[in-house]
């Protein structure tokens, strides 16, 4: 788990007061002569600060992430309001009032690390709750509805929104060519087209985890729930244009609003609700409750509140704590038993992957991933950190030689297996997502969507206009309009 250093800006003295903060050494501890410092007119293969420092330099970076590249993070706490006990017996829900350290990155998730945080694209926030029982991580986006289902499908979506492998140019061809092939999508389109998709700041952002999560109780009973996290200060957004003059002139203005305002101690808080079903509900829902291109309609399964996270403080190194930071909807704790669906599985597959290539298989063992509690495994060796390697432990299970026991829950209940098939989403998009939007929003779409398909071939062109005729036929003909007008 992350610790707590002191920050520089604590100390009222100046910089001149406090001095140095010790010596200089080489990497191995020697400590470096001041005549090392300089290099003009030296035998720089002898100068150990030089190669210590240039030979460190080229392999500062590690891989970025494929997707959700350029983010930015923050810490604080996670404190239940409401109890919930009667559904989910994870110990960090156990009790009003009960407190647990969050670790919070925000994400665009096409961009890269040097992309403008105000680029249009749907963001990310995940959100890692240090428990008594483990890391639990929810990995969630700024809208309710994933773009696919099928996981299979996870890599081709991922190219459509990268840049075009011969002009190394993004190309929106690619990305709504793949999107108005995809029937399941249309509600990601909806929020993706309009302003909905770039939020004024980070502060001001939803977050849905798009799975319906199989939860239980303390007698072994399973519930079904999708978090949301709504932001106290209000959703707030921020149009095309103005996403367009941030981009050129402060290209990383969400990042500095969220580092600003935590360091001048104006910390941004969310409230989480859940949306419970039981296996009634489930099978009378309608619809599957677990595909994740589907949205759960609030006058169906209500909001209720259970907590809310407040972020209190900025990262002290940002390479240290943000960029090594690894989510993974595969981290877990009792009481919550993780999503049935097919895509749910990929994704603990695909990010526990993803963290091997660029953090190494000891990735929790880095001291922002590290959990709170003990930690007993038969894992061995690989890439650092392995820190004390679980010392002389046994190294194999089982065995006779007092090594790890697993525990044992008589309550435990298994994951329901569920059949999926695959359906669009049109009549969720134009029935229900689409009237949530205000006037403002729905105008936002046409206007957005005809400024990305100013490149666009025709035939693509085509059927993204009929795709809305069949949504909402006004917004069908705004799009013609305004493409008539460039």
């Amino acid at each position: 788990m992350r610790s707590k250093p002191k920050n520089r800006c604590d100390d009222e003295q100046s910089e001149e007061e406090r001095g140095t903060i010790g010596l200089l050494t080489l990497s191995s501890g020697k400590p470096v002569e001041v005549r090392e410092t300089v290099g003009l007119n030296d035998n720089l293969i002898r100068n150990l600060y030089f190669l210590d420092s240039i030979t460190h330099l080229a392999r500062e970076r590690i891989p970025e992430r494929f997707v959700h590249g350029k983010g930015s993070g923050a810490f604080g706490y996670f404190e239940v309001t409401h109890d919930v006990t009667g559904v989910c017996k994870a110990k960090f829900l156990s009790e009003i009032g009960k407190t647990t350290p969050v670790a919070v990155r925000f994400s665009s998730t096409g961009g890269e690390r040097g992309t403008p945080d105000t680029t249009p694209d749907i963001r990310g926030l995940a959100i890692k709750f240090y428990t008594e029982e483990g890391n639990f991580d929810i990995v969630a986006l700024n809208t309710p509805a994933f773009v696919i289902k099928d996981p299979v499908l996870f890599p081709s979506f991922v190219h459509a929104i990268k840049r075009n492998p011969t002009s190394n140019i993004r190309d929106e061809n690619s990305r709504l060519d793949f999107l108005t092939l995809r029937p399941e999508d249309r509600n990601f389109m909806l929020t993706l087209y309009s302003d909905r998709a770039t939020p004024a700041s980070f502060r001001e952002m939803f977050a849905f985890a798009i799975h319906t999560y199989q939860v239980e109780n303390e007698d072994g009973v399973p519930s079904f729930v999708r978090f949301t996290f709504l932001p106290d200060l209000g959703n707030r957004n921020m149009n095309a244009s103005e996403a367009a003059r941030l981009a050129g002139e402060d290209p990383d203005y969400l990042t500095r609003d969220l580092f600003d305002n935590i360091a001048n101690g104006n910390y941004p808080s969310w409230t989480a609700y859940l949306q419970i079903l039981s296996l009634e509900d489930v099978k009378n829902a309608g619809f599957d409750v677990f595909d994740v291109t589907k949205i759960l309609p609030e006058h169906q399964f209500p909001l209720h509140p259970y907590g809310r996270f407040v972020l209190n403080q900025n990262p002290i190194n940002f390479f240290a704590e943000v960029e090594q930071l690894a989510f993974s909807p595969g981290n877990l704790v009792p009481g919550i038993l993780g999503a049935p669906d097919d895509m749910f599985a990929a994704r603990i597959f695909s990010y526990r992957d993803a963290h091997n290539y660029r953090l190494g298989p000891n990735v929790n063992k880095i001291a922002v991933n590290s959990p709170m509690n003990e930690v007993h495994t038969y894992l061995r060796d690989g890439r650092s950190p392995v820190n004390d390697n679980e010392d002389n432990a046994p190294n194999y299970f089982p065995n006779s030689f007092h090594g790890a026991l697993p525990r044992v829950d008589d309550q435990k209940s298994k994951l329901i297996v569920v059949l999926q098939n695959d359906d669009g989403s049109i009549e969720q998009a134009r029935d229900y997502l689409l009237p949530t939007f205000t006037p403002e929003e729905q105008e936002s779409i046409p206007r957005n969507l005809a400024r990305f398909m100013r490149p666009v071939v025709d035939f693509i062109r085509k059927r993204v206009i009929e795709i809305f005729e069949v949504i909402d036929p006004y917004i069908a003909q705004k799009i013609v309009e305004q493409l008539q007008e460039q």
